[in-house]
């Protein structure tokens, strides 16, 4: 029993520490907003982060070489839809609503977990995280309707908003498809990923360039480039990695919804953006969600 409630707290502090550093990473997407362009900056942020891990993971990599050749289409399919597919729509996203939208956004992630885990893998779901997804599902609803649930039944979404709806999408799958992960180092496994997107990124970058949004960063650009391949790329995606084995798909993509609680604090200390009643509301929602889902998961 101590060694699992000693598991359990470790895995709590990697899910943490990565909300923390993705809350953030929405935040650099924003100070990104006219110093590099959006696909950009994710096909540069993943080649960096690959380049970073790649001397360290090389001992590791050559050892898995055969289990990599053996599940390289599964391991594209991570890297180019979980980092490259997310991260291009999120920060697209950026350039067309705000952090704070962005960020509370993410708390829908749950739910496509949940509906992947239970249709596809046929994953037993409860009743308390049901409910508790279903409250996080309410605070993704006011804030994309800015409290105006007319704007809902409208389909008065902005640009935004819908694009971080597909961005949910493609993390969802990425997480709950970790059940799938081959066996192999996380070292490996996290650099094959970031090599994935970087090369699944390309062709878009390459046609965000050809055309006229697309923008070579400048010296703040760079700077986002560097912190997006560090801290949320190879730093928060490996402790999600761990976390999520520790104590699995479901209940690791609850802690997602601690994101909109550090991207909001980050959004008005570094933007100076401002919190509105509706945003306070969706974040009681989704605590209480994730604090529901957790207490009764037992």
């Amino acid at each position: 029993m101590a060694a699992r409630t000693h598991t359990a707290w470790l895995a709590y502090a990697l899910l943490i520490a990565t909300a923390m550093a993705w809350g953030a990473n929405a935040v650099a997407g924003k100070l990104a907003v006219g110093h590099i362009s959006p696909l950009l900056l994710t096909h540069l942020r993943w080649g960096l982060a690959a380049l970073v891990a790649l001397p360290v993971a090389w001992p590791h990599l050559k050892r898995d070489a055969p289990v990599i050749r053996r599940h390289a289409a599964l391991l594209a399919a991570y890297g180019g839809v979980g980092f490259g597919g997310f991260n291009a729509a999120l920060y697209t996203a950026l350039n067309h609503t705000s952090t704070i939208n962005v960020v509370i956004e993410q708390a829908a992630m749950p739910g496509v977990i949940f509906a992947l885990n239970f249709l596809v893998l046929r994953q037993r779901t409860r009743g308390a995280q049901l409910v508790g997804f279903a409250m996080t599902v309410a605070g993704v609803a006011v804030t994309v309707s800015a409290g105006d649930p007319a704007r809902l039944f409208g389909l008065d979404l902005n640009r935004g908003d819908a694009l971080m709806l597909v961005a949910i999408t493609c993390y969802g799958g990425y997480t709950a498809a970790l059940r799938m992960k081959p066996q192999m180092h996380w070292l490996s496994f996290i650099t094959v990923l970031c090599a994935a997107a970087w090369l699944a990124s390309l062709p878009f970058a390459a046609w965000e360039l050809s055309g006229p949004r697309g923008l070579w960063p400048d010296l703040q650009g760079w700077a986002v480039v560097a912190f997006a391949a560090t801290m949320p790329g190879l730093v928060a995606q490996s402790c999600f990695i761990r976390g999520t084995e520790m104590i699995g798909s479901n209940r690791a993509g609850l802690f997602i919804n601690l994101v909109p609680i550090f991207g909001t604090l980050f959004s008005m200390l570094f933007i100076g953006e401002v919190l509105r009643g509706y945003h306070v509301a969706a974040l009681a929602l989704v605590l209480g969600g994730i604090g529901l889902a957790e207490r009764y998961r037992r």
